[in-house]
């Protein structure tokens, strides 16, 4: 069985599958299209990623995908332990600009569903950090954008020294939140 915990932010769910252990270690199913269907999550993923981050304290995000070509995406940690947030994005909603974060690790086996008009990124909290996740629509490049994830209208509390984060070069540039406009509006499908 899979057990489903709401967010404050609609749409936004901590998946938590069964673990089935022994000596030997630990078996989990960690999706299942038609268990899935059944509790109201009917996504169709059609693009699994795999990241994997050196050191403690890297950051990649505030990341989305614009429409057309936006994504839902559920997130895991296959190795190590990340922070992982999402920030709601879309215009008109009632909890627009609000984020939550919740520890995924390969200890507690928790993934967390990012639906289309959220931002999403993470922070490693422990080295050698491994990050998979599976995407909704294909990745591309021209909907591909950022928001500076330690932007201070925002306030994410990243568990990490922020000013010593390491971060690729886009995510280092993206805009702040106030300077960004949003593609996603509130009650539209992305």
């Amino acid at each position: 069985m899979l057990e489903i915990q709401e967010t404050a932010l609609g749409g936004v769910v901590v998946l938590i599958p069964r673990r089935f252990g022994d000596d030997r270690g630990f078996f989990s199913e960690t999706w299942n299209r038609a268990r899935m269907a059944e509790r109201g999550l009917g996504h169709d993923f059609v693009q699994d990623n795999q990241s994997l981050s050196r050191a403690a304290g890297t950051v990649r995000g505030l990341h989305y995908q614009a429409p057309p070509r936006a994504q839902d995406k559920l997130v895991r940690c296959g190795r190590g332990r990340l922070l992982d947030v999402a920030v709601d994005a879309r215009v008109g909603s009632p909890t627009f600009g609000r984020w939550i974060a919740v520890e995924l690790s390969a200890d507690n086996g928790r993934q967390l569903l990012v639906p289309k008009g959220f931002l999403h990124g993470f922070a490693t909290l422990e080295p050698d950090t491994e990050i998979l996740y599976k995407c909704t629509d294909f990745y591309a490049p021209d909907c591909d954008g950022a928001v500076r994830f330690d932007d201070p209208d925002l306030g994410i509390d990243w568990r990490i020294d922020t000013s010593a984060a390491i971060l690729s070069d886009k995510d280092a540039q993206a805009p702040r939140w106030r300077d960004w406009r949003s593609p996603f509006v509130y009650g539209e499908v992305a």
